[in-house]
């Protein structure tokens, strides 16, 4: 706990400093003022997260964290939870969704083991954060207990920090784990106050039935447990996910080393949540990359006032979506970096509305 203290003590407000003369390069670059909308306002949160002038975007990551739910056994996925192991080989391989969109955008991929339910054959490109091998089963109790909930959180921060020795200008963050959409929806309701039907989605799929289902045991795991919406290491504990504790501090060691943290689809939003409920400050350092399919998704995002920045009706999760915002994020910086200003392409600036009044 003193570790996780530490960083929550780090993230401080964002210095506004530097806004005047980033909008003053903005308007002056060979477009008309605020032309390029959201891609002008991400240049500028980009500079008041970094506190540089010119925010560099060339080391880009992609974390993505894995583990296994208790509950999936109770049917609430459309997948077995041995597909957990089998696709984190596959992002080791370089097949999945993820490995071709961090390629297609320059960003190296870190995998972590927070908690499946087996030990994974060794690997250069795998780092092993076991907490536990796969949660309880929230529908019968605490999801973890409150000390794992901790090294959850502590391991996601040390898993960044180990990364940002190599470098790190923008960080995406993603996940793997079959039935963690029902324990995102759970910490959904037990935060944000919103009931269980309206942030319980289909996941991977499910037909009504399975949905009425998992609904039910959703609820029934809120009630058991009786998660305390004032204290985000009870939620995560009680009806959370280790992968879910390793994102919020990625998250939260993102945001100490002012680094731009993009999230990704639901279950990163679940540990934004978290996140956010820990250090309010961090919200200022996170970008929305897209609002899922995932209803409970847009809940998220309107409870954290984000504004996503694509809606492609995406529900992979893997860190895809945050990927594909990294890759907007880097062209509002090129367009702040590389765009001509009026001045050094000789083009002729708006005229002055006084002058045209009293032209002849």
């Amino acid at each position: 706990m003193q570790r996780l203290n530490e960083i929550k003590e780090k993230i401080k407000r964002i210095d506004h400093s530097l806004e005047k003369e980033t909008q003053r390069r903005l308007d002056n670059l060979t477009k008309p003022q605020g032309s390029l909308g959201r891609l002008e306002e991400l240049a500028m949160r980009m500079v008041g997260i970094t506190g540089n002038a010119l925010p560099p975007v060339k080391d880009k990551v992609i974390f993505i964290l894995a583990g296994d739910h208790g509950v999936a056994e109770e049917g609430v996925s459309a997948y077995p939870k041995e597909v957990t192991p089998q696709m984190v080989y596959n992002f080791m391989r370089g097949g999945a969704g993820i490995n071709v969109l961090a390629r297609h955008v320059g960003a190296r991929v870190v995998i972590a083991d927070m908690g499946i339910a087996c030990d994974l054959e060794p690997h250069p490109d795998l780092i092993i954060k076991k907490v536990n091998y796969g949660t309880r089963n929230m529908a019968k109790g605490p999801a973890m207990t409150r000390e794992e909930a901790i090294k959850s959180i502590e391991n996601g921060m040390e898993i960044f920090e180990k990364e940002f020795e190599k470098g790190i200008d923008i960080a995406g963050i993603g996940d793997m784990g079959i039935g963690n959409t029902t324990p995102s929806s759970a910490i959904t309701s037990a935060i944000t106050g919103e009931s269980v039907d309206r942030t319980t989605g289909r996941g991977t799929g499910i037909d009504d039935k399975a949905v009425s289902n998992k609904i039910a045991l959703i609820k029934k795991a809120i009630s058991l447990n009786k998660p305390d919406p004032e204290d985000a290491i009870d939620v995560l504990s009680k009806v959370g996910g280790f992968e879910i504790g390793g994102l919020t501090g990625i998250i939260l060691a993102a945001a100490s080393k002012k680094v731009p943290i993009v999230i990704d689809g639901f279950i990163s939003g679940a540990a934004a949540l978290l996140a956010c409920e820990l250090a309010p400050n961090v919200k200022d350092y996170m970008i929305a990359a897209h609002c899922s399919q995932e209803k409970g998704h847009k809940i998220i995002l309107d409870y954290l006032a984000l504004s996503p920045l694509l809606d492609l009706n995406l529900r992979l999760g893997e860190g895809t979506g945050a990927a594909l915002g990294i890759s907007i994020v880097e062209a509002s910086i090129k367009i702040l970096t590389e765009m001509a200003t009026f001045k050094s392409a000789s083009v002729s600036q708006k005229a002055d509305k006084q002058r045209e009044l009293i032209r002849p």
